[in-house]
């Protein structure tokens, strides 16, 4: 289905005023016609005849009128007529099309999270009976926002993990929207969850070893927490793919819930803790190492004194648990002879 957009339909004012006119012109011969039967200057017959001319004119008139269209900015209005597809309005306006054409929205009444639909103004009823007479068949053009519900995928590895997205998106064919798919915002849910889930379960939820997340055959870095841009963008490209026959034009995509499963997120918080804990340790020793080397290069260079192996041994001892120990160093003084 191919959009076609009603071009010069911009003459409502000027059909409402011809309409306006014409039903009164209809009223007044209707009242003059049965007026004069019988009883004015002019034959029977004539009366007649004026007066269902004057009731067709007032007729057409008034289903006339239901052409009449007003579209404010980024709106759109999908036609059929007798089931056909007619055409779509675009644009803010004033117009008149055929009055037996009807408008089309499957989604009209479909709510998605945080998005601004063009009929959102028509709250329900609080008294829960009465309904709006009229429902809104417009589609809104505007850059609107999904926000799916989070949701539980296992990554690469195996671990449960829990994410959200957010997606911005908009309609720029109404007419595969309309006649493409059954509910335009419902299947943009739908395509959008399962891009979700496509994407998540090629990444791990952090760094780790010979994991290929391009598909190149080549282990990479690539996670979930530490490439959330390129997550970011393989969603959106892989949400586009699915529904670019609905007519819909994703903008952008952006993860903004990321956190491990609730049963797992205790254990995973004690691994990083360790892993941390040992960096920090590594990189504490290998310091340490450092300044005893360099103690002991100076003291053979500036022959401060001569250790043996065994004295050697012990100051290696004693450095590594000053440097290393967590409190701070209690000296002990000596003043006999270190031997």
């Amino acid at each position: 289905m191919t959009e076609k957009v009603l071009n010069g339909r911009k003459h409502g004012m000027a059909m409402l005023f011809v309409l306006i006119v014409a039903c009164i012109a209809g009223i007044a011969l209707f009242i003059a016609g049965v007026c004069n039967m019988g009883y004015g200057d002019i034959p029977e017959a004539i009366g007649v005849i004026l007066a269902v001319i004057g009731a067709i004119i007032a007729i057409v008139s008034v289903v006339s009128f239901s052409g009449l269209k007003v579209l404010k900015p980024q709106e759109a209005l999908v036609l059929t007529l007798f089931g056909r597809y007619y055409g779509t309005l675009k644009g803010e306006g004033f117009y008149w099309v055929n009055p037996f054409t009807s408008a089309v929205n499957p989604a009209a009444k479909t709510k998605l999270s945080q998005s601004g639909d063009v009929n959102s103004e028509d709250k329900p009823p609080k008294d829960g009976l009465s309904t709006p007479l009229i429902e809104n068949k417009k589609i809104s053009l505007k850059k609107m926002t999904l926000s799916n519900s989070r949701q539980k995928i296992n990554d690469c590895l195996g671990n449960p993990i829990e994410i959200g997205i957010a997606v911005i998106w908009q309609v720029v064919d109404t007419a595969k929207a309309v006649f493409n798919v059954d509910n335009y915002k419902e299947y943009l849910s739908l395509q959008c969850d399962t891009a979700l889930r496509d994407i998540v379960r090629i990444y791990p939820y952090d760094v780790a070893e010979g994991v290929d997340t391009t598909g190149d055959g080549v282990a990479d870095e690539g996670s979930l927490r530490g490439s959330s841009e390129i997550v970011a963008d393989r969603i959106r490209e892989k949400i586009q793919s699915k529904v670019a026959e609905a007519g819909i034009e994703i903008l952008e995509a952006r993860i903004t819930y990321l956190a491990y499963a609730p049963e797992i997120a205790s254990a995973m918080l004690q691994r990083q803790q360790a892993s941390a804990i040992i960096a920090a340790r590594k990189m504490i020793v290998d310091g340490a190492v450092g300044m005893v080397e360099m103690a002991l290069e100076r003291l053979k260079e500036n022959n401060t004194i001569e250790l043996d192996e065994e004295r050697k041994a012990a100051m290696v001892s004693n450095l590594l648990v000053v440097f290393c120990g967590n409190r701070d160093a209690q000296p002990i003084v000596n003043s006999g002879s270190i031997y």
